[in-house]
């Protein structure tokens, strides 16, 4: 991603990659409608025919009233498939809980191994991403059902990574969850969402995607 980028990360979830399709989908439907309404603007501006006679065409009234409603079925029904599938978690492999802090992110894998670790952001080196850098990873496996569980031990946070298409608030005394599986390895960088405090934009994500062999050499 670039700040000179005005579409949308590359995907690297499935949960991503749908959200991109429904953009794309929903984006050309309103491109459509603007279209349209240039179009009839254009030709009501310049037209001079008038039928002074003409009070009401039942036909038009009933299509202008019908047309509208498919349109927002064309939109709604991806929508709600997209929201749904969001929500179903599918035979996790992995349980990871992510920890909201003031102003810090702690993650907690507690399935064969138990293994805790704080992830602070790190200070500006030449070679690190600004605001992004942290000095502890989250590590996860790619290509592997993982299911995120989101709390917060002070105040509202939010957990996002973009380009993964996940974003889940963090709520003191209450667990959120979340299905995700990454398609590809690399690392994948987001921040808290949420405003939660003075130093809320120095909260940073950061996340890689490693193999399952090496996930389970790193974890043990």
């Amino acid at each position: 991603m670039k700040w000179t980028k005005f579409y949308m990360p590359d995907a690297y979830s499935p949960t991503m990659e749908q959200l991109v399709y429904f953009h794309d989908h929903t984006m050309s439907i309103i491109t459509s409608i603007t279209i349209l309404i240039c179009i009839l603007l254009n030709s009501l501006l310049w037209n001079k025919l008038i039928d002074l006679n003409m009070n009401e065409h039942q036909m038009i009234e009933t299509w202008w009233t019908i047309l509208p409603t498919i349109v927002l079925f064309l939109i709604a029904i991806p929508s709600l498939k997209i929201l749904y599938s969001m929500e179903e978690l599918i035979n996790p492999t992995i349980s990871i809980k992510s920890m909201g802090h003031q102003w810090y992110w702690s993650y907690e894998y507690s399935d064969k191994f138990c293994k805790e670790l704080e992830s602070y952001m790190k200070y500006n080196k030449k070679n690190d991403f600004r605001l992004l850098e942290v000095d502890n990873k989250m590590k996860a496996p790619f290509l592997t059902q993982i299911r995120m569980i989101f709390s917060s031990s002070d105040v509202l946070h939010s957990w996002t990574i973009p380009c993964l298409g996940i974003k889940m608030d963090a709520v003191p005394g209450r667990i959120n969850q979340s299905s995700l599986m990454i398609k590809k390895p690399g690392i994948f960088m987001g921040q808290c969402s949420e405003i939660c405090g003075a130093n809320h934009s120095f909260m940073p994500i950061m996340l890689e995607s490693i193999k399952l062999n090496k996930f389970i050499k790193w974890i043990s």
